[in-house]
Parts: C-alpha cells; structure tokens; sequence
C-alpha cells in the first residue's frame, strides 16, 4: 500500500496519464533495483517525454518532500539508481529523441533515453563516432552514461565522457530549467557547471538533454593478442605500453579467472599456457597502423610472455570481452563488482597485492578491465547465502580499497559511489571537501530530494 499523501498522487495523476505513471506494486517493482540486485521498491513510477513534466514533478515533490530517483535503463552496478527512500521512480526510458544531427559542426544533441549504440549508430552514418562506451553499450543509456561518467576502454586514448560532452539542459532538484555549457568546442564563459553535473548520479539535476561531441570514425583500425604466464609479466608490459609514445585506442587486460570463463564458452580460442592477457587496439591512418602495432609489439617483448601478435578479427576478441560479465553470473551467485583505478605504474603492485588479498581471505577472484587507465574490475565472486563468505568478502574489499588508496588510486573508474561504496568515500575525500560538495548539492537541491542518500556517507 503507497504511503504518498492522496493529494500528491491525485496532482501527480493530472501530470502523467496512466499509461505513464505506475502507482501498483507490481509495476513498480521492476523499477525497484538495478545491477546490484538491491531491491528498494518505489511507491510510484512516471516516464517524463520532456522537461517541462519532470519540471512539474520536481516542483511537486517539493512542495510535499517526495524523495525522487532518476533512473535510466537500469544496467548501474553501485545502486546509484535505486530508489532506496521510495518516493518516485523517474524513468527517463521513453525520451528517446535524438534532437540534432550536426555533422558540420561535429555535435549530436540527444535525450537521456537515447541508448548509446544507438548514438553510434546515428553518428556512424554521418563518419563519426562518440568514444564513450561501455561494455553495457547496447543496453544502457546516455543519460545513464553521463550520469556515472560512464567510458568504457576508449578512455585510454579518447578520454573520458566529460571530455566529449558541450552542454547540457537539466531540471535541478529545486525544479529550476537550467542549461550549461555550450555548443562550441570552445567557451570559457562562468563555471564549468556541466562537468560538474556529470558524474554527480542524479543527486544534483535530472538531464534532459545533452549536446555531445563527436570523432571522426578512425580510417583504420588493428588488434593485436597478446598471452602470457602469469599476470605480473602482463602488468609489466602494460607499463611499457603506456611508457612508449603510440597511444593505443584500447588497452583491456584479462586475468585467468577471465580467461577460463572465455573458454568455457569459446574451446581452443586460447592457447593453454596462458593465464593474462592483453586485448589491444590501435587506430589512425592504413599507413600508421603497421608502425603502431610493431611500436607495441616492442613493449610487449617481457619476461613471461608466450606470444603476441595481430589479430585478423579483433571484433571477436572485443565480443569476447564484452561477454565476460554475464558470463560470472554463470559461476557464482553474486559478484560484488568494484572498478578500481591506481596509476598505470602500479599496476603490478595492484594485481599482487589482490592474488594476496583474495587467497587470504579464501575467495574467488576474477579482475579483468581498462588496464591502459588503470581501471580494473575487480570481481569476488560469493554466495550470498554463506554467511561467513559474505563476511570475509566485506573484509577483503575493505582491505582493496586501503591498498588502491594508499597507491594514489580512487574508488570507481566508472561505476560511480551509488549506495554501495558510501561508508568509503571519506577515506579518500577530506572532510572539508566533503562538506563543500554537500553545499553544493544543497544549492541544486535545497530539499534534499533528489536521489537522497546516494554519494555521501550516511
């Protein structure tokens, strides 16, 4: 039974219609977790087709102190969409427009619900191309990838996806209209409030529409394998990739755990010997390709190593990787799933000091992710019926997260904070910073309405 106050759901009704605003339990409960399979039920969901409703909706909610989560397509692994105090699930699923294809200037202007193949493919027909995506790609929305500053392996020559957004059009958790930005790759005029608003998890605006910067499509691309017997020889030669002048466009290491996962699906794709392995990409002019392929090949050559070399089909191996997280699901009942990043430098250090910590501990380990940025994905791989599993787990991420720090690492790559790693953020954000950026969202959300509770510890 909704606890909203009658009155609120009867204004909420004259807003949205019924075919879009769910207000019975069972509707509602497919909006109640995410990738984390926390459940946290909404006690009504609405599906916005502009900004002018999610404006009411927000003047609404805080005219009543509704709590109220923005939510893309759910694929988030930190609970950051969940709607952990009830209240209103937002779902911006059903804005899908994409508003301008702008090949002149370079830009694509786009509605949160938009999913992210869909931007490729858009931008593809016009010859260019928007770096950010994740392995969730086909499935996970612009919204949602602004939301968490989401990447993927681009990253590593490409940046991140603040790097490719000019503005934005958003309503703040006071129900203010506001735009930031611009539609130039240049514009210095007051604060950068769009970086800032990406990244934040819908705890300080609700998007509703985002002007991005597209790359022209390289002329060609090249992949190269490359295997080796142990992972510390595989971080090693990542260190040396990074330390060359040739920047690949994908540097995506896969640990053993990763790789008898692949086997299991894919017999004979893998040498046997191999227990680390980099999934490399290089991208640029048909000329430069060979140079940059023999460049890394170079820094490939370690101790340890069993072989190297291109690959005909590189989008098999990149098929191959993007299966990798369903395919855990597979072997364990649970998967806490974290997205460390530490200097590229320290990357042997990490990948020791986690065989150390998960054969402490007693627990499964698969790592595996965007090694040219030093962003690795850390899986344990639990039960959560086993109670002292569980607990050993909670201890071993504890003692992960004070090694990436104490390493000049942070928390989440890409994932973002969410409600899951909460309790860690003061250890690696001071008090006083905290306290700015807690002012900070009280000026987007004087109420606290706005995905409350999510980013800052409790």
């Amino acid at each position: 039974m909704s606890s909203l106050p009658e009155k609120f759901v009867s204004r909420l009704k004259s807003v949205f219609p019924p075919d879009r605003c769910y207000l019975d339990v069972v509707d509602c409960y497919a909006y109640a977790y995410d990738n984390s399979r926390k459940i946290f039920p909404p006690e009504a969901v609405v599906f916005p087709l502009d900004a002018g409703e999610i404006r009411e909706l927000m003047l609404l909610a805080n005219e009543y102190l509704i709590p109220v989560t923005p939510r893309g397509r759910g694929t988030g692994t930190a609970g950051g969409s969940i709607p952990e105090r009830g209240g209103v699930a937002l779902s911006l699923e059903r804005m899908k427009r994409i508003v301008q294809i702008d090949a002149q200037n370079r830009v694509i202007v786009a509605e949160p619900g938009v999913l992210n193949r869909e931007i490729q493919e858009a931008a593809g027909s016009c010859g260019f191309f928007w770096p950010p995506d994740p392995s969730s790609s086909a499935y996970c929305s612009i919204g949602g990838n602004l939301a968490t500053c989401a990447g993927g392996p681009h990253a590593v020559k490409y940046g991140t996806t603040r790097d490719h957004v000019l503005g934005l059009k958003a309503v703040t958790g006071a129900g203010e209209e506001i735009r930031t930005g611009c539609y130039t790759t240049k514009g210095v005029v007051g604060y950068d409030l769009t970086r800032l608003i990406i990244g934040s998890e819908g705890t300080l605006a609700v998007i509703t529409e985002a002007t991005l910067k597209l790359t022209p499509k390289p002329q060609a691309t090249g992949g190269i394998a490359a295997h080796y017997k142990d992972a510390q020889s595989c971080a090693d030669a990542i260190v040396s990739i990074m330390g060359q002048p040739v920047t690949p466009s994908a540097l995506e290491f896969l640990d053993e755990g990763s790789l008898n996962l692949i086997r299991s699906r894919h017999p004979g794709m893998l040498p046997d010997a191999s227990r680390a392995m980099l999934m490399i990409e290089v991208d640029g002019a048909p000329s430069e390709i060979p140079q940059s392929c023999a460049s890394i090949l170079r820094a490939l050559d370690h101790p340890g190593l069993i072989e190297a070399a291109q690959v005909d089909d590189a989008g098999a191996l990149w098929s191959a990787r993007r299966a990798l997280s369903p395919l855990l699901r597979d072997i364990a009942p649970k998967k806490i799933n974290e997205d460390i990043v530490v200097p590229v430098s320290r990357l042997p250090e990490l990948l020791a000091g986690l065989s150390e910590l998960s054969s402490k501990y007693g627990l499964s380990n698969v790592n595996f992710g965007h090694a040219g940025n030093g962003n690795i994905h850390v899986n344990l791989l639990v039960d959560p019926d086993d109670e002292n599993e569980m607990g050993r787990a909670e201890e071993c991420l504890d003692s992960i997260f004070d090694l990436v720090l104490s390493m000049q690492g942070t928390l989440s790559g890409e994932h973002g904070i969410g409600r899951e790693k909460r309790p860690f953020v003061p250890r690696e954000i001071d008090a006083p910073t905290l306290s700015l950026m807690k002012r900070i969202k009280s000026v987007f959300d004087p109420k606290g309405i706005l995905n409350p509770g999510k980013l800052f510890p409790e």
